[in-house]
């Protein structure tokens, strides 16, 4: 991270941006594209108070029942913009710094359309510290990273991959890879780094192991 930031610097009162499939986590960049009018107004008014955001998923069930204001999980990630600049056509382009992860624990009222909780970050205070562990099995995980990657066709560096430390990296493929979003919100709120890459590795062992396998057979 660039500066310190205490505990006593993250905003009660946390504007919030829900999106499926998203996730941001401590230390890790999002940019992101803003074009919708409240989330606009939510920028500008971000930007003049401290730059905060919340990032949040909307709960699945929930969002099929309310499309605007869907239910949304109890656990984001509070992150701060350290890039800011506007486009044509009225957007902005912006980059998150995943500050802490919060959870909710009162919804507060709109303002000028964007929605508001009151977090609290008790819970994940030890993500304000940079994480310097070295995670054991770094050359087996790596062989499940290539098999998952070749297995989505995703192009990636993979130069970058083997020297990117092991936060940075188990951090950046929980939030680039296409899982579901409860797979996403499982990674989210994982106690730690060791259980992050251990959940990663499972899903992407997974997602190899069914493709290989194939569907299962049905008899009648």
């Amino acid at each position: 991270m660039t500066e310190q930031i205490h505990s006593a610097d993250l905003p009660v009162e946390l504007p919030i941006f829900p999106l499926t499939g998203v996730l941001l986590l401590p230390h890790a960049q999002l940019p992101l594209n803003i074009f919708e009018p409240r989330y606009l107004a939510m920028t500008e008014d971000a930007l003049a108070k401290g730059r905060y955001i919340g990032m949040i998923q909307p709960q699945e069930a929930a969002e099929e029942n309310n499309q605007e204001n869907p239910g949304v999980y109890k656990t984001g990630c509070a992150g701060r913009i350290i890039s800011f600049s506007e486009s044509g056509g009225g957007r902005f382009l912006i980059t998150l710094l995943g500050v802490c992860r919060f959870q909710i624990t009162e919804e507060l009222g709109l303002v000028k359309g964007y929605r508001r909780v009151r977090a609290n970050y008790e819970s994940f205070i030890g993500d304000l510290k940079a994480n310097d562990e070295n995670l054991p099995g770094r050359d087996e995980r790596l062989k499940t990273v290539q098999s998952y990657l070749a297995l989505k066709n995703i192009n990636a560096d993979w130069s970058s991959i083997e020297n990117a430390p092991d936060e940075p990296l188990v951090n950046s493929l929980a939030m680039m890879c296409p899982f579901a979003p409860s797979e996403k919100q499982a990674l989210l709120e994982c106690s730690g780094l060791q259980e992050r890459s251990t959940l990663l590795m499972s899903l992407m062992n997974m997602a190899v192991h069914d493709k290989h396998e194939g569907p299962a057979t049905q008899t009648h």
